[in-house]
């Protein structure tokens, strides 16, 4: 009998410290952003800590944590060979949607106007030239997704409401990275990361120690040095939000780092991005600006997706989709005085129809205001796709697609004596439409000067 007490007093011991393990974390960094004073040497130790996990997924031959089997990499997409190629123009699937791998129900909320607002306020810029985008259309349920490499862990592709998304395994950790020709150096000093991220509806949440989500921005060529990390720790379903810490290295070399605390809905999909030009980095979750960071050291490399959760009987899943990573950012007039045209990325439709995404009314303002600023810029508004799926079906889509974006633009003032919207269809690629980036480079909108 004083065994089975001592074993039980053991365990709960354990779930408690693992539950106090990210609090501390954010805790420490809530307080000294509240002073405003960074997260410095009294935070190194629990960095040092966490980043054991990606210096176990990244380099295991040169790690060793005694009672810890940490897994060889290994490039897991090796049986699933398939292209990832989308039908029509853009990304994703714009659902706010109650859902889980199981297939659940979905309850949508009526927040689209309230994001619209929030996206059209927005002071983020995508960047100009797509280097990875994946929205999975054309993968197979239950196999690892053919555009990630799998560092440790296990990820699958599974289904939200019919949308094909990546789901990182619960019960253990999960790091996955984007597949690239020189896998640890490919950001560059100025690029945009964006993706969706689902959190969990009500009816999953045992406690409040539901995982943490994390995203490291490496050194290239390197294994175990973090030039930035985000984290998306426990939520709170009492006043709906969510921990979110982020830690940089200073340009003096120092470790800092702050936390918020972030609005988060249960059963959503959540919109994550990440700018960063030469030094200056920026988050924005749903086109709120989050954080605002001046000076980081040095540029990232490279981008792992790292998921913790360790529940035993009780172990979620994360889910993630539309992984876009863009390079540069040129302003809009620069990029119509020495083009002629605006070519953009950053207008993006639900999967298979005309209905523009909220997050894209910040790209959209921004045409508005050239064109407010500069009454004499007339557009034709093109709308482009790939070569997936039937010729005649894509022409019809970005017939639509132009012409919804042509009646925003006059919804916002721009008069339409301004504008044509034109369709274009799979007829005038720019890429090779063989290859992944070719696809999506191709997907585009033009405003051409006329």
């Amino acid at each position: 009998m004083k065994k089975i007490l001592f074993a039980a007093v053991f365990m709960l011991s354990l779930c408690l410290v693992a539950q106090a393990q990210f609090g501390k974390r954010l805790g420490d960094a809530i307080s000294d952003a509240a002073q405003n004073a960074a997260v410095r040497k009294a935070q190194q130790k629990t960095d040092d800590a966490v980043s054991k996990s990606i210096d176990k997924a990244t380099d295991p031959k040169t790690y060793k944590d005694n009672g810890n089997n940490s897994n060889s990499n290994s490039n897991s997409n090796s049986n699933n060979n398939n292209n990832n190629s989308n039908s029509g123009n853009n990304q994703s699937n714009g659902g706010r949607s109650n859902a889980s791998a199981s297939g659940s129900t979905a309850t949508p909320q009526n927040n689209e106007k309230a994001l619209e607002m929030s996206y059209a306020k927005s002071d983020f810029v995508p960047g100009d030239e797509i280097i990875f985008d994946d929205n999975m259309n054309n993968e197979q349920l239950g196999e690892f997704p053919s555009q990630w490499d799998l560092l440790r862990g296990n990820a699958e592709i599974a289904a939200i409401d019919g949308r094909k998304v990546i789901m990182m395994v619960g019960g253990d950790v999960t790091d996955i990275q984007p597949l690239m020709k020189t896998p640890k150096n490919y950001l560059g000093d100025v690029f945009t990361l964006e993706f969706d991220y689902y959190l969990i509806s009500p009816k999953d949440f045992h406690s409040y120690n539901n995982g943490e989500f994390e995203l490291f921005f490496l050194a290239p060529d390197k294994d175990r040095d973090n030039i930035f990390r985000l984290i998306w720790g426990d939520f709170n379903p009492d006043n709906k939000e969510q921990d979110m810490g982020y830690y940089w290295t200073a340009a003096s070399g120092e470790l800092s780092g702050s936390a918020a605390k972030v609005p988060f809905a249960q059963g959503m999909w959540h919109h994550i991005a990440v700018s960063f030009n030469k030094r200056a980095l920026k988050i924005y979750i749903d086109g709120n600006r989050i954080a605002n960071v001046p000076n980081v050291a040095n540029p990232p490399g490279w981008v792992c997706f790292h998921w913790r959760n360790q529940g035993g009987e009780n172990s979620k899943n994360s889910y993630i989709k539309d992984v876009r990573i863009a390079k540069g950012a040129v302003p809009l007039y620069d990029r119509l005085a020495s083009e002629g045209k605006i070519i953009t990325y950053g207008i993006t439709f639900d999967v298979g129809k005309s209905t523009i995404k909220p997050e894209s009314m910040g790209e959209i303002n921004r045409i508005a205001k050239l064109m407010t600023d500069n009454p004499d810029i007339k557009f034709s508004v093109e709308g482009h796709t790939d070569n997936t799926g039937n010729a005649a079906s894509n022409q019809t889509l970005s017939e639509a697609r132009s012409k919804a974006i042509m009646d925003k633009l006059v919804e916002l003032g721009i008069s339409s004596s301004r504008l044509k919207s034109v369709g274009k269809g799979q007829t005038s690629p720019i890429a090779d439409n063989s290859t992944d980036e070719g696809r999506a480079k191709n997907r585009r909108v033009e405003f051409v000067k006329i």
